[in-house]
């Protein structure tokens, strides 16, 4: 199974607990992680890359798992400097998120893969999601859960098409014909947008598939869940508002989710990293 993140020395913790619930529940797959990083300023904020100290740590822990597990970690900077999204970069946009959109220009990526947001965790099995066919189509993914309600990139107003970018199942080969990537880093360099990257990604996708829900659960731990997405969301008790926590943030997960799903990756994940402070 081919993983792909992407992001700076921030999305560490996150990457370090996707990783241990995906080792938990691949049985006997194996996973090959892609990470993509680079460091990166705009004239508001300054970026490092994701620490070659913590990919190896997370390698360790993938091979003890299964030794024929591997993880790369992929320096983008150059890319990027390249192509930025230059009227983008000074939203509150990361313009991490952006990397994934340079996988056509990496020799390194396989065909298939899976990226995920750092702030994901895997449930349970998802082989029939990874293994689905993919002939004719660029990506498949879930529907956002509030954006499908404001944005449609269909004539239809009733069918729901607009999809959550934190999960993709992308068919690099098809990605590659129609030139998405391409387009999409061309689009955030010249129009400003509202989450730029999902939403040019929506915009210019022409063969997409949507899948259900408990693909990419986006506000609250479903019974059939099988990958949650720790993403910000609306709360309307006792006064409407927004919420956000992630996972690294464990105290809050207990506290203000009162979820205790993940207690044994969570726990892990506390002592690793306490022992790395040591």
């Amino acid at each position: 199974m081919n993983i792909l993140f992407c992001g700076d020395e921030n999305a560490e913790d996150g990457v370090l607990i996707s990783t241990l619930s995906l080792i938990k529940n691949s049985g006997a797959k194996k996973l090959h992680l892609y990470i993509l990083t680079m460091d990166a300023h705009s004239d508001e904020r300054k970026y490092h890359s994701f620490s070659m100290q913590a990919a190896n740590y997370i390698r360790s822990l993938l091979t003890q798992a299964n030794p024929n597990n591997t993880l790369q970690l992929i320096d983008c900077t150059e890319l990027f400097e390249k192509q930025p999204p230059t009227v983008n970069m000074n939203t509150r946009f990361t313009p991490y998120a952006m990397l994934r959109l340079f996988a056509d220009q990496l020799p390194e990526i396989p065909d298939r893969i899976l990226y995920l947001d750092d702030d994901i965790i895997i449930r349970s099995d998802i082989t029939e999601f990874y293994q689905q066919d993919m002939t004719g189509i660029e990506l498949a993914g879930v529907l956002d859960y509030w954006g499908k309600f404001f944005f449609h990139n269909v004539k239809t107003k009733h069918v729901f098409d607009y999809l959550n970018s934190g999960v993709l199942l992308l068919n690099m080969p098809k990605i590659k014909e129609t030139d998405l990537f391409a387009k999409v880093r061309q689009m955030m360099q010249t129009k400003k947008m509202f989450l730029p990257d999902q939403s040019a990604i929506n915009k210019l996708a022409v063969a997409k598939r949507v899948f259900p829900r408990y693909y990419n659960e986006q506000y609250k731990l479903q019974k059939n869940t099988k990958i949650q997405h720790f993403t910000t969301s609306f709360r309307f008790w006792p006064y409407f508002h927004t919420q956000t926590v992630k996972p690294w943030d464990v105290d809050r997960v207990h506290s203000v989710l009162h979820l205790h799903e993940y207690d044994d990756i969570l726990t892990e994940y506390l002592k690793i990293r306490h022992n790395l402070k040591k």
